[in-house]
């Protein structure tokens, strides 16, 4: 039976993540970082699941944790990191800037790291990472962005690790557009994915392998776009120039 833990599991699509590899004959080990919602999907899933409470943004707890789950469930062949935050806030109070930062920065890479250095000694596996298309370009969550595009670019780098030493290590960066979560915050949005759309075409491309998947694909070509667009003209599109508000 093969093994996947999917960290950041209890809501969207690695909720939905962990349904469908559970539904596929998945043996699964489930992490996040409340509780009830951890408990409720445990018990949902059924057999074959361990489920350990992890806030990643204590990398030293986080790691620990980690590798308490491989252990548990005798070695892995796959792991997806699902866990991530980011807040929409025209005022960009450093709280949620900082909070942002420690999540999908610093939180991201210590268990990247881990399970990186356990898949080299292990032999073999796989690791998955949920970036966005907001990787492509800065924009108005300036830490969510820069926090995605440190996401695909550690990505790449372990990818060019494991290439360079030759190691049967594959890692596959997820760069998903809208998905109907919590995340998709904002007015005027479209091409709205369900996470359980984007957990099959998510599921499919890690099968196959890939180096990078745009959820949905068709977001590949917006990713294009965005990326050649001249400052001035994404200026106006996507960061918009709104009247402040304020009351001090």
């Amino acid at each position: 039976m093969k093994r996947v833990i999917i960290i950041g599991a209890t809501s969207g699509i690695g909720r939905a993540l962990a349904t469908l590899y559970v539904a596929e004959g998945w043996a699964a080990g489930i992490t996040g970082r409340r509780k009830v919602l951890l408990d409720e999907l445990s018990e949902q899933l059924g057999g074959n699941v361990l489920a350990r409470v992890m806030d990643v943004a204590d990398t030293t707890g986080a790691r620990r944790l980690f590798d308490e789950l491989v252990a548990s469930m005798g070695g892995v062949d796959l792991v997806i990191i699902s866990a991530g935050t980011g807040y929409l806030d025209p005022f960009i109070p450093w709280e949620t800037e900082m909070e942002t930062v420690q999540t999908n920065v610093t939180g991201f890479a210590s268990i990247a790291h881990a399970a990186f250095e356990m898949f080299r000694r292990q032999g073999y596996g796989h690791l998955a990472g949920i970036s966005s298309i907001a990787a492509v370009r800065g924009g108005p969550a300036p830490a969510y962005n820069a926090s995605k595009a440190f996401v695909s670019r550690y990505l790449e780098g372990l990818r060019c690790v494991a290439s360079s030493r030759n190691l049967p290590i594959y890692v596959t960066d997820i760069l998903p557009g809208f998905v109907d979560t919590a995340m998709a915050k904002g007015e005027g949005l479209f091409w709205i994915a369900s996470p359980e759309r984007a957990a099959r075409d998510i599921f499919n491309a890690i099968g196959k392998k890939k180096r990078r998947v745009w959820i949905t694909g068709r977001w590949r070509f917006v990713a294009l776009l965005l990326q050649f667009m001249p400052e001035r003209l994404y200026t106006v599109l996507v960061c918009g120039k709104k009247k402040n508000t304020r009351q001090d």
